[in-house]
């Protein structure tokens, strides 16, 4: 019967997809991230010349992209810091993490030229009578936003979230109302097992993209590069919370094969 209801339930989602996303307004994942692995650089942003420090370093040392994320600071605050970054950066693909706004708020409230949104909590809530309720709500906002272009990373089985018994379920869910699955350890810094990422994978099928966004480091990549399409990375390319380590940086990418920039 559980197997039964997964079918169904992303069947049913999926012919509503369709129905949402016909016209050109956007381009995928795919479309913009060429190769087999994408690397973006996670920046702590605090002040102004700490994150535009910051982001020269993930840059010049072979990142694919940033999402600058705010812990202190208001999402006021944010806008002003990216508004700044993208005049330096016109051309490079930075994304937002706002802390402390649902995802269908930020549909509404970013700049058209941010290149993509990530949210801890996309919404699915296992076991509950409309598990994608919330996440439907978050992705019909993305769709109004119709001179927005960029990519949605939705948090599933994510850190500090409701626990999920079966990641595999819920990303399968989730994959209709988002353009990255975007899952992560139990805690900040902490990789999520294997084991879980296999399971992602499986019930996703091949072509979903998958993102993880803790624990990633040098050292342990190549074992979720497998099934992983892309990792988004701070502590373990960091000094401290707020400064990325160049040579650590540099490291990364290097293992996913992408060159450092002169």
């Amino acid at each position: 019967m559980h197997h039964l209801c997964i079918f169904n339930e992303s069947r049913y989602y999926r012919e509503r997809q369709s129905s949402i996303v016909k016209g050109d307004f956007t381009m995928g994942y795919r479309d913009v991230f060429k190769d087999k692995h994408t690397f973006l650089a996670v920046i702590h942003a605090d002040s102004l010349e700490q994150t535009l420090r910051n982001v020269e370093i993930a840059f010049k040392h072979g990142a694919d992209g940033i999402f600058l994320i705010n812990h202190e600071g208001l999402v006021s605050d944010l806008f002003n810091l990216y508004d700044h970054v993208r005049a330096q950066y016109p051309h490079e693909w930075i994304g937002l993490n706002c802390l402390g706004m649902r995802s269908w708020y930020v549909f509404g409230s970013i700049p058209a030229s941010v290149s993509g949104v990530w949210s801890d909590d996309a919404g699915i809530r296992e076991g509950t009578v409309f598990p994608a309720g919330l996440a439907s709500i978050s992705w019909e906002m993305r769709q109004e936003r119709t001179l927005w272009h960029g990519l949605y990373f939705g948090g599933v089985a994510f850190k500090y979230q409701q626990m999920v018994s079966d990641p595999g379920y819920v990303a399968r869910l989730a994959a209709p109302y988002m353009d990255v699955v975007t899952t992560s350890g139990e805690e900040t810094g902490l990789p999520p097992s294997v084991q879980k990422i296999k399971k992602m994978r499986s019930a996703l099928g091949p072509d979903v993209p998958l993102a993880i966004a803790s624990g990633m480091t040098p050292e342990n990549v190549t074992e979720y590069m497998g099934c992983a399409d892309c990792f988004l990375v701070a502590t373990g390319i960091s000094s401290s919370f707020t400064e990325l380590d160049p040579v650590r940086t540099a490291q990364f990418a290097k293992v996913l094969g992408k060159k450092s920039r002169k």
